[in-house]
């Protein structure tokens, strides 16, 4: 049996992976690197022989993770491929966005590999792809040769972990897990039973949490730092990922206004990808998933306004005493919240920029957190730069777990070998560092990228 990373580079982005027991061949995830442009964005599925694929297993809706799955399958049209039901709604409407800002990439950039798939591909893919629930063993193969169980991420809705057994040797794929019950997911559940390989993500391996921290203080700074910005009549730009951590912070204000801990009049704007995919996070609410408030509807139950993300529609402008969750979580050029800082919020001391989840160094939100108040900063290279003067804040709503809670699952289920993906080399190495040290009778790998591994 063999395992092979697929990603075309050794960190986070493009993550998939070949699982070939000698009888059937597995692919888990198929993932756009959130870095690169064209081929560079795709895995190596030049390593697959075409029509060699019996499945394909989505762990969840992020692009990382589902973004070039109608390349994989050009070459791979009869492989069965199988996702949970709210990953499958989520992801679908994640890749029907990405045809879009594709094609606008097209245009203004000249990416002539763009789009790298279609509309129409989108719905023959999605009308024969199977979802399955949560604990519930299934067959990958017509001959049942491997077994496989989908388990309750906790990341975003519908993510999940999937153990794979064939052969009376077992694999546990992790792909993003948070352990920790966020405001509005609750935290994983995997199993605990030992496992012969291990694929786990090391997000956060190079990011040591403070061992002070707790949840409620940190979503009672938050609160104090969003009043104190109204309070001085400034707004509140809060970058998000449109799946995820939209509807986790929404909840978090919700909640906020209801305690008194911010003006319960306080408007809220969200823009972007994020009123789509509030709608199917609300669909699957009523006890179709896991959440710590199953009653909680976020469109229905909160005054939102959406603003508009067609182009021809008039831009979202900055108004005092105003709460703004505009998607892209990292600011991306030509994305909603880059456009919105670009129109007069940096430059405003009274304003306050808070950032809550996983911004890339090279980002325009990494480029803000690692700048000096009143440095000049390019949101975009086609617009000028500007002036840092709003307030900036970093706070931990990570959806990924802690590395500390990933090394102690590692140590409950015992793996011969753990395969340490999802990392950039620094946060790899720190578990496979600490793997040598503490499970001794683990093998740490950082795969490389199309390099074959015996999996005994």
């Amino acid at each position: 049996m063999l395992f092979r990373s697929l990603c075309r580079h050794a960190e986070i982005g493009s993550n998939s992976y070949l699982l070939d027991t000698g009888e059937v061949r597995i692919v888990l995830d198929a993932g756009m690197h959130p870095k690169h442009e064209g081929q560079e964005a795709i895995p190596h599925f030049e390593l697959l022989e075409e029509g060699s694929v019996d499945a394909a297993v989505i762990t969840h809706s992020h692009l990382d993770h589902i973004g070039t799955l109608p390349v994989l399958l050009r070459d791979q049209p009869q492989a069965r491929v199988f996702f949970s039901q709210a990953a499958a709604e989520l992801g679908f409407a994640m890749l029907h966005n990405s045809v879009n800002v594709m094609q606008s990439k097209r245009t203004e950039l000249g990416i002539t590999d763009y789009p790298l798939f279609h509309h129409r591909e989108l719905d023959e893919i999605e009308a024969a792809i199977e979802t399955r629930a949560i604990e519930r063993p299934f067959d990958l193969d017509a001959d049942g040769d491997v077994r496989a169980t989908f388990h309750d991420a906790g990341h975003v809705l519908g993510s999940v972990g999937v153990t794979l057994k064939t052969g009376g040797k077992s694999l546990f794929y992790t792909g993003d897990v948070n352990f920790e019950s966020s405001t509005l997911i609750k935290g994983a559940i995997f199993p605990d039973e030992p496992v012969d390989t291990l694929v786990i993500e090391t997000t956060r391996g190079a990011s040591p949490r403070d061992p002070a921290y707790t949840r409620d203080a940190e979503e009672a700074r938050f609160a104090e730092t969003i009043e104190r910005t109204l309070h001085r009549g400034g707004s509140v730009l809060i970058p998000v990922f449109a799946v995820g951590k939209t509807q986790e912070v929404l909840t978090m204000i919700h909640r906020f206004k209801r305690k008194g801990m911010i003006p319960a009049r306080a408007p809220v704007v969200i823009g972007g990808l994020s009123t789509k995919m509030t709608i199917i996070y609300d669909k699957y609410a009523g006890g179709l998933t896991r959440r710590t408030d199953d009653d909680f509807r976020i469109l229905s139950d909160m005054e939102i306004q959406a603003g508009s993300r067609r182009r021809n529609r008039a831009p979202i402008i900055p108004r005092a005493g105003t709460i703004y969750c505009l998607s892209s979580g990292m600011m991306t050029e030509k994305t909603v919240s880059n456009a919105f800082a670009r129109a007069g919020f940096l430059e405003n001391p009274k304003n306050a920029l808070l950032f809550v989840g996983y911004a890339d160094p090279d980002s325009p939100a990494g480029h803000i957190r690692a700048a000096a108040h009143g440095d000049k900063i390019v949101l975009d290279p086609a617009h000028p730069s500007a002036p840092l003067r709003a307030q900036t804040d970093v706070f931990d709503f990570s959806g990924h777990a802690t590395r500390d809670d990933l090394l102690a699952y590692a140590k409950k289920v015992r793996p011969k070998r753990t395969f340490l993906v999802h990392g950039d080399p620094e946060a790899s190495r720190w578990f496979q560092d600490r793997l040598r040290e503490e499970l001794p009778q683990t093998e740490p790998i950082i795969p490389e990228p199309g390099l074959s591994y015996e999996l005994d």
